[in-house]
């Protein structure tokens, strides 16, 4: 069984991750403030940006974020998994032309209900700019 397949609960166990790395660009910030409708200037505005204590434009938290929500979906556990609970913090601001490393890893199985709670990180720089908890429903093979 492979990600591209999508785990299924019984192939899973603690302690497997996986990582992706993602840069993001101006489209990326101008597409997510599209379908986000978040159009806040501290995103979006150069000039208002630079009043603010971080000098600059900042990526979306959110989008930031949504990497997880790509490696859950693709990766691990992969297609026929279902986002049960998201607990996050953002730690750090996100600059464009950052590269962001995106990590999930298993850090337990709760085999009632075929759940799974990862460990989520997003860094840049060796430095976490987003942690926290997610908790992922999984299909089994009986399923």
């Amino acid at each position: 069984m492979s990600a591209k397949d999508g785990y299924k609960f019984e192939d899973l166990s603690v302690g497997m991750a996986h990582e992706t790395t993602h840069t993001i660009t101006e489209e990326d910030v101008v597409l997510f403030a599209k379908v986000s409708g978040d159009h806040n200037p501290i995103h979006m505005d150069e000039e208002f940006a630079k009043k603010t204590p971080f000098g600059q434009r900042i990526a979306h938290g959110a989008l930031t974020a949504s990497y997880i929500s790509g490696i859950l979906g693709n990766d691990l556990p992969g297609p026929g998994s279902i986002f049960t609970h998201l607990e996050m913090r953002f730690r750090r601001p996100v600059f464009i032309g950052s590269t962001v490393i995106a990590r999930a890893e298993i850090t337990e199985m709760i085999e009632r209900g075929n759940r799974v709670t990862l460990k989520i990180t997003c860094s840049v720089d060796d430095k976490v700019v987003v942690g926290g908890e997610a908790k992922v429903m999984v299909p089994s093979r009986e399923d």
